[in-house]
């Protein structure tokens, strides 16, 4: 062989060692992303096989039993892992039933004697979950798509080298052992372990990473209480001039401090969160929606016109109306004023639409309160 094996065994050791402790650090910062102890721990399992593997000087069949259990074990649980991770769900079942398929043939080949066939079995069992965890990388290749298949081809490629394995002792014959394979398969393997899962950690975390800054960031951009926008997400890198046939609406709960007054914050936020969600309903995926502060709310339409912004908020403000909340204080029922502003032939930046809405709210609250007003017409619905 061209390497020495012993030092590649080693090798595979220190990387699976040092790749599993920082997955289980990362895991101790954010409890939340369980898979990193799952692909820790599948990694410390695969350190253990190699323990038992450099443990032994001889060849001791239920030694290598031992060791392949516990790698077909630890890469079901890398598995697992890179389910979790990929697909955002848990499969105990489907991962048990895989890793038992091949659990099951590797201990029947070796109790039966047939030690080369086990060891082959074994290496093909590993090379299925494998190739499993690189069509979970490969299916949730949008997220990220030059990370996400770089995975999916290490793994490929890392688990064609574990069937190799398994494929040469067939084709040689070797279907009881003596002493432990030595051949150009076992050496691409050993090769392709230290590789491929030193690479696929080392992108798996970067995927993480960006997963947790962009989490970051819509957090900072969303009203916590209702999910809508907040008003920094509102304003946040718009252009200075907004394109024609946009409109704003801006929305103010009735009396809303008498609510809370009354019936508690709690109550309160019952009737923000509801009126978010009525919000939600009555909107495209184009538009916006956001929370200002307090009880007070903002629509965005784009390509709009003043008789369909001025049908949206009163289908908003009837629906909201017509709404009853039950409260051990009683039941309440609320009511919301809405100011509408439509760009002009004029460009104007989201700001001054803005301002010409809020001071059309001002003149639905002075009219009597839950109502709706359009900017520059004086209709009032």
């Amino acid at each position: 062989m061209l390497l020495d094996p012993h030092s590649l065994f080693i090798a595979i050791g220190v990387s699976c060692t040092a790749l599993a402790l920082t997955l289980l650090a990362t895991w101790i910062v954010a409890r939340s992303e369980t898979y990193l102890l799952t692909w820790s721990t599948g990694l410390a399992l695969t350190v253990a096989s190699l323990l038992f593997y450099l443990g032994v000087e001889r060849y001791e069949p239920d030694l290598q039993l031992i060791t392949f259990l516990l790698l077909i074990i630890g890469f079901g649980l890398i598995y697992r892992g890179t389910i979790q991770f990929c697909a955002h769900r848990s499969s105990w079942i489907h991962v048990v039933i895989v890793t038992a398929s091949g659990v099951v043939p590797t201990v029947a080949a070796f109790a039966l004697g047939y030690t080369g066939i086990g060891t082959a079995t074994a290496n093909i069992a590993v090379g299925v979950l494998t190739t499993l965890a690189a069509y979970q990388y490969w299916k949730a290749r949008r997220e990220a798509p030059l990370l996400m298949v770089t995975n999916a081809l290490l793994y490929f490629v890392t688990a064609m080298s574990f069937m190799a394995c398994g494929a040469v002792l067939m084709a040689n014959g070797q279907y009881i052992l003596t002493e432990r394979p030595m051949n150009w398969a076992e050496e691409f393997n050993s090769l392709m372990v230290i590789v491929g899962l030193t690479g696929i950690g080392a992108l798996s975390l970067t995927i993480n990473q960006i997963r947790t800054t962009n989490r970051h960031k819509s957090d900072a951009m969303t009203d916590p209480l209702t999910g809508l926008l907040n008003r920094r997400a509102l304003f946040n890198d718009k252009p200075l001039a907004t394109p024609s046939n946009t409109a704003i609406l801006v929305m103010d709960l009735d009396h809303f401090k008498n609510i809370n007054d009354d019936f508690g914050h709690a109550a309160g936020d019952r009737v923000l969160r509801a009126f978010a969600e009525i919000i939600f309903s009555n909107i495209r995926a184009i538009d916006l929606a956001a929370r200002l502060g307090g009880e007070e709310f903002c629509i965005v339409l784009s390509s709009s016109s003043p008789k369909a912004a001025s049908v949206v908020a009163e289908r908003i403000r009837t629906t909201f109306e017509a709404k009853t909340f039950q409260t051990p204080a009683g039941p309440i029922n609320a009511t919301v004023s809405v100011g509408v502003a439509i760009q002009s032939s004029e460009p104007e930046t989201l700001q001054a639409l803005l301002s010409r809405a809020d001071a059309a709210l001002y003149q639905a609250k002075a009219a009597g309160r839950n109502r709706v007003h359009i900017s520059d017409f004086h209709l009032a619905a």
